[in-house]
């Protein structure tokens, strides 16, 4: 795995950003946090930390962006944890999501409160974008539970790959549908079960 920090070095990676990274510019010029890029049979993650004990953002990429200078494992534990949790996953034995602590800043009311509901979702189990807007009280905004839970900027610890539509279609997934199957059958599901 490897490593690097984004203050650091954030105008280098800029110039360097492929186009699929482009959308997360903003977080190079605005967090003056860490970075860590984790091999994995789904692709390279990375996970950016908002501080030394949380996480900010999980995004998927095709490069590894990141270096891996000795000190980031001292300044920034969380990610260090991070990857120990994403390698235990990997393996096949589940984790419990809220082992590593997430600090998102932003994101409106509805937003985090469709994020909550998705933090609970037990390994290997799914629930529906349907079954979400039930569970935050506005039963009818089903399509916006959607847009939020695509907005979700901490896949895989906030596990929004378990959230289908009710007729049994995988939906979205930022990621791509691809990694959704993949981080399903991880968790136990076949992928014929899904439209």
């Amino acid at each position: 795995m490897q490593m690097h920090p984004f203050k650091t070095f954030s105008k280098e990676i800029s110039e360097a950003l492929t186009a699929e990274i482009q959308p997360y510019k903003n977080i190079l010029d605005d967090v003056a946090a860490g970075a860590i890029s984790c091999a994995s049979p789904i692709g390279c993650i990375n996970i950016v930390a908002a501080d030394q004990n949380t996480i900010s953002h999980v995004f998927f990429t095709e490069h590894f962006p990141f270096g891996e200078p000795q000190d980031l494992h001292i300044q920034y534990p969380v990610l260090t944890r991070a990857r120990e949790q994403l390698d235990r996953y990997f393996a096949g034995k589940p984790f419990d999501v809220s082992a590593i602590p997430i600090q998102i800043d932003g994101g409106t009311p509805f937003q985090n409160s469709v994020w909550k509901t998705i933090q609970q979702i037990p390994y290997g189990e799914l629930r529906s974008y349907k079954w979400i807007a039930e569970q935050i009280g506005k039963p009818k905004a089903v399509r916006a539970v959607g847009n939020a839970v695509g907005a979700n900027p901490v896949s895989i610890f906030r596990p929004c790959h378990r959230v289908i539509r009710s007729n049994g279609n995988l939906g979205g997934y930022g990621g791509g549908l691809e990694r959704k199957r993949q981080l399903l059958t991880l968790e136990g599901h076949t992928s014929e079960k899904f439209r």
